[in-house]
């Protein structure tokens, strides 16, 4: 009777455990699916948008009224932005990438900066119809390029995710035609000295130039578990440490620990001059709030402080569903330095940190000269819309579309039943930057 339940219960518990294996399974499974998915569409979309880039600089250069060529260079930069935010979307962390990044961002500064100007006043000159040429015959290259890979992956039916896993155990193999693809494209981007381009192509070697800010020795590969540990107290299970590929402008370890117990899986990257955090993920359920949005900021700030970032004010708060979202920002001088900032993603069940970015800070942060305000408070005043009801104001520097640190005032103010914040040139006057602030959700339940 006794042995008759025992293989009833043993029974049981290995059926239990095959369905929760293959359930677990299926799970797997659905992830990298919708992973495969992002990246193919990621990826065919770059190809289409390069394809549009490649048009749309030639149909610039067969313009002659300057009333259809500054819409053609809009065209330009809002094509180059989106295809710099496909690159951004593929599994291409490993594999430096970083030559044809600063390619589409150099044609996004050119277009951007040309357009916004006066062109009945100051014409494009020889010199820029010139790079216009340039950049027409550069970004045929990476189209044809682009095209060939695509033509490979549709023929072949290849898959992203097999070269995520071949870039994160170091094994590039030569047969892999994706990985050889865009090495090749890499390499025909290189081929062009940047002394080619315009001294405006700017933007992105001063973001990988804000590195070299980062002070400490160069840590190794042993010295990184107890840099998680402090950064990530009590965390526990595998660990995998990657170096990331050679030649990117920022060297850093990507670590992953898997933590069967807790159900839980981090994610992060770590610097590998001075060992700084750039980013973290914690994967957890996050259950009901037992603390409140304020508890939180105050557990948010006390990290920052316990991980040796100082002079960092809060500005912006929000909660979505049980998580508290938060931007810190540098105060120097009592100037908001809004390119310092840090985000921050806070659990409401237990108050600890489940999301860290501070990217922008590790890029832009360093001691600044803040220069003199050349007019006052109420000037700059002036040149905002009379309709908006003025509540805060206060100095800040920003980054503006051109890439450039700028001194503004800043001010908070409602119209009507929004918020908004301005940015307004501390110099001369100019709006750089205009903010409709997100109003609380209503609930529509109760509507």
């Amino acid at each position: 009777m006794i042995r008759g339940i025992l293989i009833a219960i043993l029974t049981i518990g290995v059926v239990g455990t095959a369905y929760w294996g293959y359930k677990e399974h299926q799970e797997k499974n659905a992830v990298l699916i919708h992973a495969e998915n992002n990246y193919q569409r990621a990826f065919h979309d770059l190809t289409y948008q390069v394809d549009q880039l490649h048009d749309k600089i030639g149909a610039t250069l067969a313009m002659n009224s300057r009333k259809s060529l500054s819409p053609g260079l809009v065209e330009v930069w809002r094509i180059t932005s989106e295809a710099h935010s496909d690159v951004g979307q593929l599994p291409l962390t490993l594999l430096p990438f970083n030559k044809t990044e600063e390619f589409l961002a150099s044609i996004s500064d050119f277009s951007y900066r040309t357009a916004v100007r006066d062109l009945d006043k100051e014409p494009l000159s020889d010199q820029e119809y010139a790079t216009l040429k340039q950049l027409y015959a550069k970004s045929e290259d990476i189209q044809k390029e682009l095209r060939n890979v695509q033509h490979m992956v549709i023929d072949n039916n290849l898959r992203w995710m097999d070269v995520e896993l071949a870039l994160a155990a170091g094994e590039e193999k030569q047969d892999n035609t994706i990985i050889n693809g865009f090495k090749t494209v890499e390499k025909n981007v290189n081929a062009y000295s940047s002394t080619d381009f315009d001294p405006s192509f700017t933007s992105v070697k001063k973001e990988e130039e804000g590195f070299n800010h980062l002070k400490g020795k160069v840590i190794t590969e042993k010295e990184v578990p107890k840099i998680v540990e402090k950064f990530v107290p009590g965390s526990t299970g595998n660990m995998k440490v990657t170096p990331n590929g050679k030649g990117s402008p920022l060297e850093f370890y990507s670590v992953s620990v898997n933590d069967p117990k807790k159900k839980s899986e981090i994610y992060l990257d770590i610097t590998k001059k001075g060992g700084y955090p750039i980013w973290l993920l914690q994967n957890r359920k996050v259950a009901e709030p037992k603390i409140s949005l304020n508890e939180a900021s105050n557990n948010a700030a006390k990290f920052l402080k316990d991980q040796g970032f100082s002079d960092l004010i809060l500005y912006e708060s929000a909660q979505f569903e049980n998580i508290g979202i938060f931007s810190f920002v540098s105060v120097y001088e009592n100037v908001r330095l809004y390119p310092d900032a840090i985000r921050m993603k806070v659990a409401l069940d237990d108050g600890k940190v489940i999301g860290f970015s501070a990217r922008d800070y590790l890029a832009s942060h360093r001691k600044r000269e803040i220069p003199k305000a050349k007019l006052s408070t109420d000037e700059a005043k002036g040149f905002v819309n009379p309709n908006l009801m003025v509540q805060e104001d206060r100095l800040a520097i920003i980054t503006n579309e051109l890439g450039e640190e700028v001194l503004c005032y800043e001010f908070l103010g409602t119209m009507e039943n929004d918020t908004y914040r301005i940015f307004v040139n501390a110099e001369d006057g100019s709006e750089e930057k205009v903010e409709k602030l997100d109003n609380s959700e209503p609930i529509y339940q109760e509507i």
